[in-house]
């Protein structure tokens, strides 16, 4: 059935051919490499399942359930060059890439089977970082945090906060532990004036009544810059546009939220100028580039691997899964720059792609030859 479809579309025997030929290897190199990551990790883990008694249900279907897309996604790019180093080299030393463009087909037309082969990995890598992978990780950081991480404990420092326009808040320490900040302001400026300055030495989250109690308040209301009263007291139950979990949002949670609700989540705290902001984008472009990669590595494994080289196949790989760890290394330097405000996250995440798109062409050139 599905190769009637693939002819329906006007694909030849050829395209056909090789479009099995890439997928069939894709999948099996990903299934292979998924059955022996959750070997030796449910060997270096099954001493925190038993001890946390967590039951084999749980750790199936609940855990590697949803571990399974992550890691298919997280290996992704390497197995797709691989996949197509691999069959690609085993075409030409057996002389079948000689044959094909002695035929009369040329090398742009040979590269349409693999570029219709990518583009279905790179919508199913697409649809798999933004909107699958999200949720299961959820799942799967729960499970951790519940089975194999202990409870984290965070503390923020010298915390500055935009709530609302022309509202900002700052907090000299916050404890997520106990959801209590120290040194707690809160300012509020009408057309760049400073109207209302609130200060308590202790902030509360009352969970209950989903407010926030200040202990120990005064606040200062001003008018065309001059003071006008002092109100002070003990105790006070305020409603602010603050919530404990924006304290505990790090950038593990990101991966949780699909691209409508990291879009969302960026604009907020873009809105409240938080200093992690470069790391939010970093993950959004990166869903974005990270499917586009596929044809970036599909382009430079087929141009590596239909010259014939003394040491075959062997040498292929080698030299693609070089390639491959100079591509991650590449990201991994990059994506730091980004979160470190050090350059632009768009360009920091496209860096590679770029880099690596100029040496698919200058293989791509010189293959025919």
């Amino acid at each position: 059935m599905i190769n009637k479809l693939l002819r329906h579309l006007g694909l030849k025997t050829i395209d056909i051919y090789i479009i099995r030929k890439f997928l069939g290897t894709f999948f099996f190199s990903i299934a292979l490499i998924l059955a022996i990551v959750i070997v030796f990790d449910l060997a270096e883990k099954m001493e925190d399942f038993m001890e946390k008694n967590a039951s084999w249900k749980e750790i199936i279907f609940v855990y590697y359930f949803n571990f399974l897309p992550y890691f298919a996604n997280f290996f992704s790019p390497l197995f797709i060059f691989i996949s197509v180093i691999f069959f690609t080299s085993k075409l030409t030393n057996n002389s079948e890439i000689v044959a094909i463009l002695s035929s009369g087909i040329s090398y742009p037309r040979l590269m349409k089977p693999y570029f219709i082969s990518a583009t279905f990995l790179a919508l199913f890598t697409f649809v798999l970082t933004g909107y699958v992978i999200p949720p299961a990780n959820k799942v799967r950081i729960d499970f951790e945090l519940k089975y194999i991480d202990d409870a984290p404990n965070f503390s923020k420092r010298n915390v500055h906060k935009q709530l609302s326009p022309g509202q900002f808040a700052y907090i000299e320490g916050y404890d997520v532990t106990t959801d209590i900040g120290y040194k707690f302001s809160l300012e509020k400026f009408e057309d760049d004036k400073l109207v209302s300055k609130l200060m308590a030495e202790r902030v509360i989250w009352d969970s209950t009544a989903g407010k926030w109690q200040l202990n120990n308040y005064y606040i200062r209301n001003y008018k065309n810059g001059n003071m006008q009263e002092i109100i002070n007291g003990k105790s006070i139950d305020t409603m602010v546009n603050m919530h404990p979990k924006d304290f505990k949002m790090v950038l593990k949670s990101i991966e949780t939220l699909n691209s409508f609700e990291l879009n969302d989540f960026i604009d907020e705290q873009q809105m409240r100028g938080d200093d992690n902001l470069e790391a939010y984008k970093v993950e959004r472009y990166r869903r974005f580039a990270f499917p586009f990669s596929t044809f970036i590595l599909t382009l430079i494994g087929v141009s590596l691997s239909t010259r014939k080289k003394r040491g075959g196949t062997g040498l292929n790989i080698a030299v693609g899964i070089a390639l491959s760890f100079v591509y991650i290394l590449f990201m991994q330097i990059f994506t730091e720059l980004a979160k470190a405000n050090s350059m632009p996250s768009l360009l920091a995440v496209w860096i590679p792609n770029i880099i690596f798109l100029g040496i698919g062409m200058l293989l791509y050139k010189i293959a025919p030859k």
